[in-house]
């Protein structure tokens, strides 16, 4: 058997597991592989599409961003020491979102391990509370086995990231090449029996229920379970709720779309959790920001719970009955049992809330007629003119609460937020990975000036690659949600969230990325139609009311139903 180097099996095991795209950062410990790749990047044999980076957090950001458009595995390589640990927070988004991604990185070689050597650290250590699964490759020979393992365990089951500690020294060494395909790993029960009694039970709920309610999770996305849900939806004629990261499970305009759950989602849905006689919990974990207080969550109903992750039954809200298995399965089981229905009564009495809401937060959210630009305007106008067809990617913080509840969906995996960890700077990377993972979509980044400014350095990739990332910065000069906060519950203390910010403009000049301001509402309709029919990338600054607040709110400390509607600063 012809010996190769085990940076060389690398190459072989990453394509036997049909990678195409790579996002990653170069660096001494990782040299080795980098030049195998080499290879494989260039001329008629070219396999890799490699994306040079600017920072590493982004490289494990993109790659979260090309899975969640795409299905797949998102893979980044980096070097040991600080290019190890300036992944972890990308690591630990993607775990809390369940997002599949493969991360590799350098190590010092193995005669080193322990000895505090240049750039070593216990990277399989640091990030074990935080993956799947993290593995140190110590031998050439055992690559092939590790990355199909790895890649096996990242996007079964319930999905998530997994880390792969190369030592130089197995990168250098020589081995043979065998293909492997790991199909199952002892103990790993990714995809778990569904039992039929609990099926028929969720059933036997459902069809008796005269209010039923269905939260839907990123789960129904991760599962491929949109199809499936709604048929599971339309039969019983149950009206759905969606969680943030399910925004795009079920289109914006289907006639049992009741919003979005949550903090800031919508009055109907959260007031009628607490009169819906049984919930219908579909791939989501009753977050905190769902659910607000525990010891007040829908106490009046009967809670039917399907999660593929037998960890979230019960470990929030008391279930009556789970069905643990994967909602793309279990959804078609249980509405085989369902009962021809209709809810009209119960669905009418949304309406009310829903004009409420339209009246009060909506309408002058986003048709206002005098004063400064809106976020939820800016928002809306986007929508409208991309009609639905746009990945919505956000940062955090108001940029992401407004967009979300103001975006359009038509179509499944066009949301791309940090949902669970909440991380600044991850729109920028993420936008980048989502324009390679869906090459044949618009991807709208809107961003605030402080989220912006955290990653800002990957306008260069932007730059390089001509990545049409089409970004609308809501430039109010302040951390907004922060301010926000500051204003309602610390007595407008606004301790260090005012922003000195710099010329955008100049900004972008420097990076070669077209640009756009818009001021008035008459430059807002011009530069969004500029920006969406300019090939490539584009940035549209928007300057937005300084002190514009995210509503409804449902305070911290209050039950889910006790949203605000204004507040009186």
């Amino acid at each position: 058997m012809k010996q190769i180097t085990g940076a060389e099996a690398l190459m072989r095991a990453l394509q036997n597991e049909g990678v195409k795209t790579i996002f990653g950062y170069p660096g001494g410990a990782i040299m080795p592989t980098f030049d195998a790749l080499y290879d494989y990047t260039r001329g008629d044999n070219k396999v890799f599409n490699h994306i040079l980076v600017r920072h590493e957090q982004a490289a494990a950001h993109a790659a979260e961003g090309f899975s969640r458009v795409s299905g797949e595995v998102g893979v980044c390589i980096v070097t040991s020491g600080p290019g190890a640990t300036n992944t972890l927070t990308g690591i630990a988004d993607a775990m809390i979102d369940s997002t599949p991604i493969v991360v590799i990185a350098g190590q010092v070689g193995t005669e080193a391990l322990g000895t505090d050597a240049f750039q070593e650290v216990d990277f399989v250590g640091m990030t074990q509370p935080i993956t799947k699964w993290s593995y140190q490759i110590r031998r050439p020979e055992d690559i092939s086995w590790a990355v199909s393992r790895a890649f096996y365990i990242a996007r079964s089951g319930r999905p998530g990231p997994v880390v792969l500690d190369f030592p130089k020294s197995a990168q250098v060494q020589k081995c043979g090449w065998r293909p492997v395909k790991v199909t199952s790993v002892r103990s790993y029960e990714p995809y778990p029996h569904i039992q039929d009694d609990h099926v028929a039970a969720a059933a036997s709920l459902i069809n008796r229920a005269e209010r039923p309610l269905a939260l839907v999770g990123h789960g129904v996305e991760l599962g491929g379970a949109q199809e499936e849900l709604r048929q599971f939806l339309e039969k019983a004629d149950i009206p759905a709720a969606r969680t943030m990261l399910g925004l795009s499970a079920l289109p914006t305009d289907h006639p049992l779309n009741m919003g979005m759950l949550g903090m800031h989602g919508n009055l109907a849905p959260n007031v009628l959790t607490q009169k819906a006689d049984v919930i219908i919990a579909i791939g989501m974990r009753f977050s905190d920001r769902d659910t607000g207080r525990l010891d007040t969550y829908a106490k009046q109903a009967k809670i039917i719970h399907l999660d593929i992750d037998n960890v979230e039954i019960d470990k929030v809200v008391k279930t009556d009955v789970s069905v643990v298995g994967d909602c793309k399965v279990s959804l078609p089981a249980i509405t085989r049992l369902l009962n021809k229905n209709s809810h009209r009564e119960w669905i009418e009495s949304f309406r009310p809330y829903w004009d409420e809401e339209r009246r009060r937060v909506i309408e002058p959210a986003i048709h206002p007629t005098e004063g400064p630009l809106l976020m939820g305007e800016v928002v809306n106008v986007v929508a409208e003119a991309s009609h639905g067809e746009a990945v919505l990617v956000n940062d955090v913080g108001q940029n992401q609460l407004f967009s979300c509840r103001y975006f359009h969906y038509r179509r499944k995996l066009s949301v791309v937020t940090s949902g669970g960890l909440g991380t600044m700077g991850f729109g920028l990377p993420a936008a980048v990975g989502a324009t390679f993972g869906a090459p044949d979509r618009t991807i709208c980044l809107f961003t605030g000036d402080g989220s912006f400014q955290m990653s800002i350095q990957e306008l260069g990739t932007i730059m390089e690659q001509q990545a049409p990332v089409k970004v609308i910065l809501l430039n109010n000069n302040y951390l907004g949600n922060v301010r926000q906060w500051q204003d309602m519950f610390f007595n407008k203390r606004k301790s260090f969230t005012r922003m000195l910010n710099p010329d955008y403009r100049t900004i972008a000049d420097g990076y070669a990325i077209n640009y756009g301001v818009a001021i008035t509402r008459d430059d807002l309709k011009r530069e969004v139609e500029r920006m969406l029919t300019t090939p490539g990338p584009f940035i549209l600054e928007c300057a937005v009311k300084e002190e514009d607040n995210v509503l409804p709110m449902t305070p911290p400390g209050k039950s889910v139903d006790e949203m605000l509607l204004e507040v009186n600063l």
